[in-house]
């Protein structure tokens, strides 16, 4: 439940925006991302979002189905149009993007009262981000869903913080601590843990996590690769080198691979290892929602 969007990327790398001459045309957005990346090691997953009444729109509902991703709860919106994201490439670490979601970007205009609670409450992950807590009525929404989930199987806070859609970092603790008290599984970089916890340091970012009532934290460290800590366990895996194109769709990838580990029932060494290794490979690749890779070539990397 989240994010949706269309990301128009440059065909150049290494060129600012200003000299770009060509684009490619993608589905994304973070929640989108998570559901196609999971479809593609043969789960079923659905999105629950919105786009604007536009050819894009147009185009995400065809692109959502061509990745076997369930659109029946992605709905329209008249009055915004769908959005779109920028960005530009500059590896291996430097990926500027930019958001154009004004005056409101439809998927912050899912409403409580036209959520599908038992599909919710039956899915074996519900996947919530930290953007959909960013503006109403997407916010009371999102925490009608963790509500009414009551902590049911797998449920999920993709902190997913992005800076320019809040007005400051302790507003979004303010929201991200309501729903982390609905969550079993929370995950994030460094920086969305600071945003959720006050700590920038991994394992008191675990600890803090789970004193909120989650079970499974899940820290990304970037070059320091993740630690998941979850029932006094703690398993820390280092990152697969690769070179990297676009890290954008890395994270939604990890993501997606997470939801298939745990679903799998793996223990967590496997699961993170499997999650870093589905990152990496979307970090080589240009594109985030077409990049996501199959179980088949995730094992040919883990088994190099």
């Amino acid at each position: 439940m989240g994010r949706l969007g269309v990301d128009i990327y440059p065909l150049q790398t290494g060129v600012s925006l200003r000299r770009v001459t060509s684009f490619g045309k993608y589905l994304g957005g973070t929640a989108a991302n998570v559901a196609v990346a999971a479809a593609r090691y043969g789960r079923r997953a659905a999105l629950i979002s919105r786009t604007g009444t536009d050819p894009f729109g147009e185009y995400l509902h065809d692109a959502l189905r061509g990745f076997g991703v369930d659109d029946r709860f992605v709905t329209p919106v008249t009055r915004y149009p769908t959005p779109v994201t920028f960005c530009e490439i500059f590896p291996p670490d430097d990926f500027p993007i930019y958001f154009y979601r004004l005056p409101k970007a439809p998927d912050l205009e899912i409403y409580p009262d036209e959520l599908d609670l038992d599909a919710v409450r039956d899915a074996d992950v519900f996947w919530v981000t930290g953007t959909g807590l960013s503006a109403e009525p997407s916010r009371e929404a999102t925490l009608h869903a963790l509500e009414a989930r009551g902590r049911r199987g797998i449920t999920v806070l993709d902190m997913d913080y992005r800076p320019v859609f809040w007005p400051s970092r302790e507003a979004a603790r303010a929201e991200y601590a309501k729903a982390l008290a609905h969550v079993t599984v929370a995950v994030g970089n460094l920086d969305e843990c600071d945003t959720a916890v006050g700590t920038r340091e991994p394992r008191a970012a675990a600890r803090a996590l789970h004193e909120l009532g989650v079970e499974l934290a899940v820290v990304k460290q970037g070059p320091r690769g993740v630690l998941a800590s979850q029932r006094g366990k703690e398993v820390e895996v280092p990152p697969v080198e690769v070179e990297v194109v676009n890290g954008l769709g890395a994270g939604d990838a990890f993501g997606g691979a997470l939801c298939h580990g745990l679903l799998a029932g793996w223990d967590l060494e496997r699961t993170m290892r499997f999650a870093n290794t589905a990152g990496a490979i979307v970090a080589s690749r240009l594109a985030c929602a077409d990049a996501m890779p199959t179980f088949d070539e995730v094992e040919a990397v883990r088994a190099r």
